[in-house]
């Protein structure tokens, strides 16, 4: 009978236990060199098309088509209502961590996902042209904010 007693105490006791934070610097940093050395493929494929001003125009479209829901118009989530509220938060493709990669390891990413990041795969959605031209275009991201909020959340942005 005391034994009923206790198990709701010690149920409640192990979910006391089972708090999530966020992950520390160590695990932050142990996690983008895993991704970047082992899990993201493509490390030295190159991007075939010049970065020459047409070229990064044509991949900022292929970014409106897909990547900007969750990255805003900027690619640093400007307007994106949910972009801080995920867990993992939407990535900043201006910071370091996302410009360390190589054009073919971000090639990859655009097309395959990136799980468990919430990043789903482009595959089907844009061509593998589209992702090369997109690539080209997170590596020329406006200044934070500059293209407004995105049309779809209530801004004058497309």
């Amino acid at each position: 009978m005391k034994a009923r007693g206790l198990l709701p105490v010690v149920f409640l006791l192990s979910l006391a236990g089972c708090k999530v934070s966020p992950p520390g610097e160590l695990e932050s940093r142990v996690a983008a060199r895993v991704k970047r050395h082992v899990t993201v493929r493509g490390k030295s494929d190159v991007n075939p098309f010049p970065s020459t001003a047409e070229e990064i125009s044509k991949g900022k479209v292929a970014f409106s088509i897909y990547c900007m829901v969750c990255h805003g118009l900027d690619g640093h989530g400007t307007g994106v209502p949910f972009a801080k509220a995920m867990s993992p938060p939407v990535s900043d493709l201006g910071t370091p961590e996302v410009q360390a990669y190589t054009d073919g390891q971000l090639r990859w990413i655009v097309q395959n996902g990136l799980s468990p990041s919430g990043m789903p795969a482009s595959r089907g959605i844009l061509n593998d042209d589209e992702i090369w031209r997109t690539v080209l275009y997170i590596r020329h991201l406006p200044p934070p904010g500059t293209l407004g909020e995105p049309g779809v959340y209530g801004g004058s942005g497309r």
